[in-house]
């Protein structure tokens, strides 16, 4: 028999902890995105990417790809200059082919709950990494340096939610 697990939607007060919003993404770097891709279709059947990336405000360039399973979100990402460090820091230094996991996303739904993650990790004193805001979504990333990856926080803007809705889904 097929089992569906129905989940309430998260709806709680950031400010009672940092992993208690709506977790919906799981973000990967890479040193290499064609056998990065390769590995996802071909072994984990991801089967559609949509891309997405440019120049960084650092002078960096990023290239990230985007596929829905079920209620998740998976993320791969390659960055290269200026900037790319944090994304490209955990990944071995000599080279060799790696995919890394790097963040979890979190999903904040209204001015309360961002104001509430940024008060939060400031209380307990996580550093905030990086702070960005482009034309999809206003970001974060929370070091929690005993968990080995960062925590993101995306306040999505119309344009991002759009997006969100157009990636693709196996």
């Amino acid at each position: 028999m097929p089992y569906k697990l129905d989940r309430p939607a998260a709806d709680f007060d950031a400010a009672s902890g940092l992993l208690v919003l709506e977790h919906f993404q799981m973000a990967y770097v890479t040193n290499d995105m064609d056998r990065a891709l390769d590995l996802f279709r071909r072994n984990l059947g991801v089967r559609e990417f949509t891309r997405l990336g440019g120049p960084m405000p650092s002078g960096g360039t990023m290239h990230a790809e985007f596929a829905w399973v079920g209620t998740t979100m998976y993320e791969i990402i390659c960055a290269t200059g200026p900037g790319s460090e944090l994304y490209m820091d955990r990944l071995p230094q000599d080279g060799s082919f790696a995919v890394a996991h790097h963040h979890l996303g979190f999903l904040v739904q209204n001015q309360t709950q961002w104001d509430a993650v940024q008060a939060h990790a400031a209380a307990q004193g996580f550093d905030v990494v990086f702070r960005g805001d482009n034309p999809l979504v206003e970001f974060c990333f929370v070091d929690v340096p005993a968990l080995g990856h960062y925590l993101e926080y995306l306040y999505a803007k119309p344009m991002g939610m759009d997006f969100f809705y157009a990636v693709p889904r196996t």
